[in-house]
Order: C-alpha cells, then sequence, then structure tokens
C-alpha cells in the first residue's frame, strides 16, 4: 500500500512539474525582429512621438493572413508610443528607417492576449507581421 502511494505522489508531481515548465516557457516567449530590408545611410530612426505611416501584413502562426493594409493601397499610420497599436508594434518598429522592412513574431502577451480579437485572432495567439516603414513624420530635432 505504501508504494503505491509512493508512486501517486511521484506521478502527480511530475504532472506538476510539466504544467509549470509549460507555464513558464508560454511566460518567457520573446518579441522577435527580423530585418528584412535594410536602408543604407539612414538619416532618421523612428522613436516614441513621430507619426509612423506603415503597410503591413498579418498572419497566425498557421500563414492565415488576418489584416493587410496591402489592399487598401493606404497605408495604416499612429503615433508610436502612444498605446495606439498593440506592443508587440510598440517595441519592433522602434528605431526603423523609412524603407526599412521587418518582420516581427509577436507573442501572445505583446499582442491580444488571451481575449484574442475574435472573430480573426483566437485568444494566445502569436502573430507575425511584415512590415514596411512608409514615413516618418515628427518634431525635428534641434
Amino acid at each position: 500500500m505504501a508504494t503505491q502511494w509512493k508512486q501517486i505522489a511521484v506521478s502527480l508531481l511530475i504532472i506538476v512539474l510539466v504544467v509549470v515548465i509549460e507555464v513558464n516557457s508560454e511566460k518567457t516567449k520573446k518579441l522577435q525582429i527580423g530585418v528584412k530590408k535594410k536602408v543604407e545611410n539612414c538619416a532618421r530612426r523612428s522613436k516614441n512621438g513621430d507619426r509612423l505611416s506603415m503597410h503591413y501584413t498579418g498572419t497566425l502562426e498557421n500563414g492565415e493572413e488576418f489584416d493587410s493594409s496591402l489592399p487598401r493601397g493606404e497605408p495604416f499610420v499612429f503615433t508610436l508610443g502612444m498605446g495606439q497599436v498593440i506592443k508587440g508594434w510598440e517595441q519592433g518598429l522602434l528605431n526603423m528607417c523609412e524603407g526599412e522592412k521587418r518582420k516581427l513574431v509577436i507573442p501572445s502577451d505583446l499582442g491580444y492576449g488571451e481575449r484574442g480579437a475574435p472573430p480573426k485572432i483566437p485568444g494566445g495567439s502569436t502573430l507575425i507581421f511584415e512590415v514596411e516603414l512608409i514615413k516618418i513624420e515628427g518634431k525635428t530635432e534641434l
């Protein structure tokens, strides 16, 4: 009888450890930034407070596209660092040059989190964005 209890206790301990490892691995996912097209002689880099004009295509990990500015023919315009976009964009678009292209792999906690953005983005989704910075507008430095 004591041996059975030990086996049960060990089994439960293993289950708890597996759950803890899984939860921690989800929390340690980081934003990945890949430069797809670098700009030589960059005169100005994006910073918080700049108004950016971006083209983008967003997909899920399975390759399903959920949004893109390209078919609309107009770039998406917003002010960086003002909470107008997801945190993964706020971080991943810093220090870009006009004409630069990046690939952002954004973990759920820097995207739409566990709630997602139904119906196209399920909760807990990692988001993949191909982005191109078209224009930077902002205060000129003195």
